[in-house]
């Protein structure tokens, strides 16, 4: 038997802080963006909440999420 772990709401009035999640980045298909290991490209599909696909000129790179290296310009 395992005991799956419940999620815990925060409570307003509590004293401890509570765990800030970061907003997702959301990118539309021809925004600028710039990677830290390809560097300056143009969106060129979405996939939903998933992937985009991302045209580096001497490349094509297929990004999935958390974007935590991409940057919109």
């Amino acid at each position: 038997m395992t005991k799956s772990a419940a999620v815990r709401r925060h409570l307003p009035t509590s004293p401890f802080k509570a765990r800030v999640q970061a907003p997702l980045k959301r990118f539309a298909v021809g925004d600028r963006v710039t990677h830290d290991r390809y560097g300056l490209g143009r969106v060129i599909g979405v996939e939903g909440d998933i992937a985009v696909l991302v045209d580096f000129g001497s490349r094509q790179e297929r990004l999935t999420q958390p974007y935590a290296e991409m940057f919109k310009l």
